[in-house]
């Protein structure tokens, strides 16, 4: 059920295998495994057992059991908040460990993973244990003759599954705001990545949680995650990942009528106007793109440049890539960008670069794997320019270090093309002017807008899309809306 693991790094820990399930570590029904491989490597690095559908009812019969059990029905928000700050302690002491298990099974660099995901875990479940016992309903004023008054009530079950691009990230959104507001969860990890999520599942049993509170499922999304999302006993399903994905899960969501959370895919503008401070927007325009291998949903991987500064922003931009995406073994502290996660995606990044060039794309810079040792999922940072919007690679989602550069020569040209497109998840616009700035915010058609700024999500701001990049929102205060119902009292109080 568990295994000894040390890591290029010389940290050594020991692994859980198994499905997490009323705080204890269980093998499948039938055994099945799931080869986890380091993608710097290509090796494996251990296998997990992988739920089947009477795993996945095993799990929801026991978080509906937790639910209405008065060991967690009980508490208080207060007390449910101390849990949480409890765990987040725990999780800031294991931060090496995890950031470790992070960077070997997810291929991101380990200094990354160390002082951004971790960091961000820490941050998102202390921040909804300090809203446990603050999300409160309300009492309206209708007349003397009646007391009228809300009550927010969690919402029961809740299946949450989660992507591999931030596994330990998208854990904590996901569980933070579920147990702030009293719902108990099964969690099914992305089967590429499930090892970060299934060590810290260690700790929310060392945190106090009671049994079945929090349950952790490995498993492939088309036997676990379907059986999970047409369960009849949960009530809620929140889900991160493709839009192809999302899609089908609203379809089997609906045969019971299930409170959803979608968040999707996306293909971000970024805005460049001929005023800009050039230097700043290149310096984010390559974080928003090139940081974690291009793995983002909000990824600013279209660019639209004012064709007065078109020529100086590529040039500054390509030599920008050229100074900090250093691609490597994400264990070096000088490597900025890891091995893309899975071999399949390995595959999608460099079909789509195909597809590039066969359009009619110019690489101005990569274009092509760059193997470290002769092994590895590592595709060098890719710059296309002469770029047509009707071009594969301006259109769909990558989800890997490549980006689309196009000239645009007004104001209206530039919101045209940020909106001709089927997502609408993240956007970014460049230029001193700030009446300009707020104008062009407010016709974006986009979940998020940053002003002189690219991807600097924070957890207590509201993330989401529109269109097809998802329905409703994380983290903020707004992330609470979707974890519990408002039940309404009236009391008569005329003769």
């Amino acid at each position: 059920m568990e295994v000894e693991l040390t890591a290029p790094n010389g940290r050594k820990w020991t692994q859980p295998l198994g499905l997490f399930i009323n705080n204890e570590f269980v093998k499948s029904s039938n055994g099945q495994k799931i080869a986890s491989i380091n993608p710097t490597t290509e090796e494996e690095i251990c296998s997990v057992f992988a739920a089947t559908a009477d795993d996945v009812d095993t799990a929801v019969t026991a978080a509906r059991k937790a639910f209405k059990d008065s060991s967690w029905k009980s508490l208080s928000g207060t007390e449910r908040g101390a849990l949480m700050t409890k765990l987040a302690d725990l999780i800031a002491h294991h931060a090496e460990t995890l950031a470790t298990i992070e960077c070997l099974d997810n291929g991101k660099p380990y200094a990354v993973a160390l002082r951004e995901n971790v960091t961000e875990v820490v941050n998102v479940l202390k921040y909804y244990a300090g809203y446990a016992d603050k999300n409160f309903g309300q009492v309206i004023d209708v007349g003397p003759a009646k007391l009228a008054y809300t009550v927010k009530e969690p919402l029961g079950v809740c299946g949450q599954i989660i992507p591999w691009n931030y596994p330990l990230d998208m854990a904590a959104w996901k569980l933070g705001p579920a147990l702030c507001c009293g719902n108990t969860v099964v969690l099914k990890l992305a089967e590429q990545t499930p090892l970060s999520v299934l060590y810290m599942a260690q700790l929310i049993k060392e945190a106090g949680f009671p049994p079945g509170v929090v349950n952790i499922i490995n498993g492939h999304g088309r036997e676990a995650g379907s059986a999970l999302v047409q369960h009849p006993l949960v009530d809620k399903i929140a889900f991160t990942g493709s839009t192809a994905t999302g899609k089908e899960i609203m379809k089997m969501a609906s045969a019971t009528m299930k409170n959803i959370t979608l968040e999707t895919g996306g293909k971000s503008p970024l805005i460049v106007f001929d005023d800009a401070d050039l230097d700043q927007a290149v310096t984010w325009s390559h974080s928003g793109i090139m940081s974690n291998q291009g793995q983002i949903c909000t990824a600013t991987s279209r660019i639209m440049v004012h064709e007065k500064v078109y020529d100086e922003f590529i040039k500054r931009f390509k030599a920008k890539v050229q100074e900090i995406s250093v691609v490597g073994d994400p264990f070096e502290e000088t490597t900025y960008q890891g091995p893309q996660v899975t071999k399949a995606q390995y595959d999608r990044v460099l079909s789509y670069i195909k597809s590039g060039q066969e359009e009619g794309a110019t690489i101005a810079l990569g274009g092509e794997p760059i193997l470290q040792k002769g092994k590895g999922f590592f595709i060098a940072p890719t710059v296309f320019t002469n770029v047509k919007p009707n071009m594969k690679v301006f259109r769909e989602e990558i989800f890997g270090p490549c980006v689309a550069i196009v000239a645009f020569s007004t104001e209206e040209e530039a919101i045209q093309l940020a909106n001709d497109t089927t997502y609408g998840l993240g956007s970014a616009i460049f230029t001193r002017d700030l009446v300009r700035a707020h104008r062009v915010a407010r016709e974006i058609e986009a979940g998020m807008v940053w002003i002189n700024s690219s991807n600097d999500s924070d957890f207590r701001i509201p993330f989401g899309g529109v269109k097809q990049s998802g329905i409703g929102r994380e983290l903020g205060e707004a992330g609470l809306a979707p974890y519990c119902n408002i039940k309404a009292i009236h009391v008569n109080l005329a003769t």
